[in-house]
């Protein structure tokens, strides 16, 4: 579709209508690899950089906290500005300013030197999600909004598989420190084809006049400006944040003190490190996709998105229960299959959050709303963070963190439904209070 002199679009000759938009979420998805290889060196690299620098688990605690409390400022600043300036640059500007912060890992000796990187990698990293919610909102229909929300969020799994693969051979081939300089600087290939591909679909010349029609499919939006602070008021909101409150924490666990725990519990050395975490990731990977597609697919065989999107959060939290015996089974990959299982399940688990967000929410106000959820959920970071470098100190065992994750989804998954029981969109527009 090209665009003429007066902003409108103008058909493309044939009549198929192209997939252009699956592009788009490659580039999401790619976007995302990156953006989690970059977070993901610290976990793996932790046995070894505790020995290297010295830290104890309290200490290391805070250095996870100092990148969750900068991703909560960050998610709170991004989202708004995204939907200021627009995608495009917005996500480009974020990639930049989180490759050089990962970089800059390598610089750091201290405990403190490494919370000050970590801050940094946290709020330029925390435009991803928010951007990556906001395009799909703009590049499809509400019926294909979860799955391409869960195959650009199997980034996160894939960049979870590709660290582990690569950054021990980088530490053991070179040093640490080029671990953190080669895998920061694999962002700026992906901001080439991003810069040289995106556009929103009103501006893109790539889309015929049949897709761009089946994108903008849904019932238009009402055209009203949307203050930030007034999406305080609508239960949607705070439904969508209780839900990141609560369950994004689990998965930082996870990617921060999994490589620990194999390592402590199982005596998983920096280059064994490699088989047990891709695998976790792997799983998870289906996870993410598959819980996408779940509730796509009840949409399609005639649920209501609400029930589609909440019997497909009910099946994952279920999914996530028996990593409550995690710390307990003594084979390495009895542990990794359980780990596996729950990681796979809050990825399916999430696809849904993000995509109940733009359920409930006009496009316009995606960015924001992400952005807010995103921030809460890096407050639960925080708190887990700190809380998990505590217990380990006083008992040497991973034994409540993961009964704690074994646990919370079912609760938020309750307390969702008693804020939101029909997922009916936020009165925005209308005057009214939710």
């Amino acid at each position: 579709m090209a665009e003429t002199s007066s902003g409108t679009a103008t058909a493309q000759p044939g009549g198929r209508m192209g997939h252009f938009r699956w592009v788009v979420c490659a580039l999401l998805f790619f976007g995302t690899t990156v953006n989690y290889i970059d977070r993901q060196v610290l976990g793996i690299l932790a046995p070894e950089l505790r020995r290297v620098i010295g830290w104890n688990d309290v200490q290391y605690g805070y250095i996870v906290t100092a990148f969750s409390a900068a991703y909560a400022l960050g998610l709170l600043l991004s989202g708004r500005l995204l939907d200021a300036i627009g995608t495009k640059l917005g996500y480009g500007a974020a990639l930049v300013f989180w490759s050089l912060a990962a970089m800059a890992h390598a610089l750091a000796s201290t405990p403190f030197g490494f919370g000050a990187a970590r801050f940094a990698l946290g709020l330029g990293e925390a435009a991803n999600f928010p951007a990556a919610i906001k395009s799909v909102a703009e590049w499809f229909p509400k019926k294909e909004r979860a799955l391409a929300t869960g195959i650009f969020n199997a980034g996160t799994n894939v960049g979870a598989i590709v660290a582990p693969l690569v950054v021990p051979w980088l530490a053991l081939s070179y040093s640490w420190q080029w671990a953190f300089i080669l895998t920061g600087a694999f962002g700026f290939t992906w901001l080439v084809f991003w810069f040289w591909l995106y556009e929103t679909p009103e501006k893109s010349h790539r889309l015929s006049k049949q897709e761009f029609d089946y994108i903008r499919s849904d019932p238009a939006e009402p055209p009203v400006k949307i203050p930030w602070l007034s999406l305080a008021r609508y239960r949607q909101t705070w439904a969508f944040a209780l839900g990141k409150f609560m369950t994004d924490p689990i998965w930082w666990f996870y990617l921060y003190w999994v490589p620990s725990f194999l390592h402590e519990k199982h005596g998983i050395t920096l280059s064994q490190m490699g088989p047990p975490l891709v695998a976790i990731y792997l799983i998870a990977d289906v996870g993410s996709i598959g819980g996408g597609w779940f509730s796509s697919w009840l949409i399609k065989h005639g649920y209501t998105i609400n029930r589609a999107r909440k019997t497909a959060m009910l099946t994952m939290a279920l999914c996530v229960v028996p990593i409550v015996f995690a710390s307990q089974v003594t084979s390495v990959w009895a542990a990794v299959a359980l780990v596996g299982l729950a990681a796979a399940a809050h990825q399916g688990w999430s696809a849904n959050m993000f995509t109940i967000a733009s359920d409930m929410f006009p496009r316009r106000a995606v960015g924001s709303v992400v952005g807010f959820g995103g921030m809460a959920g890096a407050i639960g970071g925080m708190l887990i963070a700190t809380a998990t470098g505590w217990i380990l100190q006083l008992t040497g065992s991973y034994f409540v963190p993961f009964v704690l994750a074994g646990c919370t989804y079912l609760v938020a998954l309750g307390l969702i439904h008693l804020l939101v029981p029909r997922l009916d969109p936020a009165p925005i527009g209308e005057g009214a209070k939710a």
